[in-house]
């Protein structure tokens, strides 16, 4: 594991210019293809010029559900990931999506922080190599040929359970609910932080798995659950709807989903339609516990 880090270059507008239309005109790149994943639009932009002048094929993401998109749609040599996009440690879910679905390539985690490594020791048992902004493109052709060298492509991977699945993603599967969230007007319409809208979901992953481990029967009644009461209480103090709720609550089901989609690869396929029928009675019953909890909430401040 290193740190490299290199003087910023002074890149002029007309050679960045010059630079892209010979990017763009050159169809016989046929270079190691990078997932270049930033949201700063000025180090995306110049990275990608210094990346494609050493002739590499360059892919952007501006966002982690831009790089899992991608992950799921493309093939890649090399990953290179900013580790704060925005949050802390946002970098993670895409080092970890792409560790699992292409173990191959090489992970290059990056951060503006020159104290990186002290500060943030996780990083080195998760990517591969840890850079330094701005870090030197010299070095990639090196790192990518190591990789090459050193890389024992694992055994076919055992079948998994959607429950394990699940337990090993929830990272995963809440970045990406909120990311959809952020994307809905009406619900970013109320001022919330990243931890307190997404607070109550990894206990309600929790119930899911507990669930999918241990009864599997289809409930008529519902389980009993103080987590979800707790949430319909704090939705309300938060100023949320009802509806918003329920619409919470349909994204996070679309999220599950794409993260069981994700992992057809090791999915055990004879249990998953019984799975996806109780992760769907699991959530509504949630949902519905969450919901009236919220209205007998609302009700009682009216009389108040």
């Amino acid at each position: 594991m290193s740190s490299v880090q290199e003087p910023s270059a002074v890149v002029t507008e007309h050679a960045v210019v010059e630079q892209l239309q010979v990017s763009h005109n050159d169809p016989s790149r046929t270079g190691p293809k990078i997932l270049l994943v930033d949201d700063n639009e000025d180090d995306i932009f110049l990275t990608r010029i210094s990346l494609e002048r050493k002739g590499f094929d360059v892919v952007l993401a501006r966002s982690v559900t831009e790089a899992l998109g991608q992950i799921s749609a493309q093939r890649f040599d090399v990953l290179i990931t900013d580790l704060h996009m925005p949050d802390p440690g946002d970098g993670f879910a895409v080092v970890t999506a792409m560790h699992h679905s292409q173990p191959e390539a090489l992970a290059l985690v990056v951060s503006g922080y020159p104290d990186v490594q002290k500060a943030m020791e996780e990083i080195t048992k998760q990517a591969d190599e840890v850079l330094v902004k701005p870090f030197d493109v010299e070095q990639l052709a090196g790192l990518i040929s190591r990789r090459k060298l050193t890389f024992k492509r694992s055994p076919k991977p055992n079948k998994e359970s959607v429950a394990s699945i699940l337990d090993r993603d929830t990272a995963i599967t809440i970045q990406r609910w909120l990311s959809r969230v952020e994307e809905v007007p009406e619900l970013t319409a109320i001022p919330l932080a990243a931890n307190d809208r997404t607070a109550y979901l990894p206990q309600l992953v929790k119930n899911i798995t507990a669930r999918l481990h241990g009864d599997r029967a289809v409930a008529v009644t519902d389980f009993p659950c103080a987590a979800a009461v707790t949430h319909g209480q704090v939705r309300y103090r938060q100023g949320y709807t009802a509806p918003l709720i329920v619409q919470e609550s349909r994204i996070l089901q679309v999220c599950i989903f794409e993260t069981i989609q994700r992992n057809l690869d090791t999915v055990d396929f004879n249990a998953v339609l019984p799975d996806i029928m109780i992760i769907a009675d699991e959530v509504d019953s949630q949902l519905k516990q969450t919901i009236a909890s919220f209205l007998e909430t609302q009700s009682d401040a009216m009389k108040g």
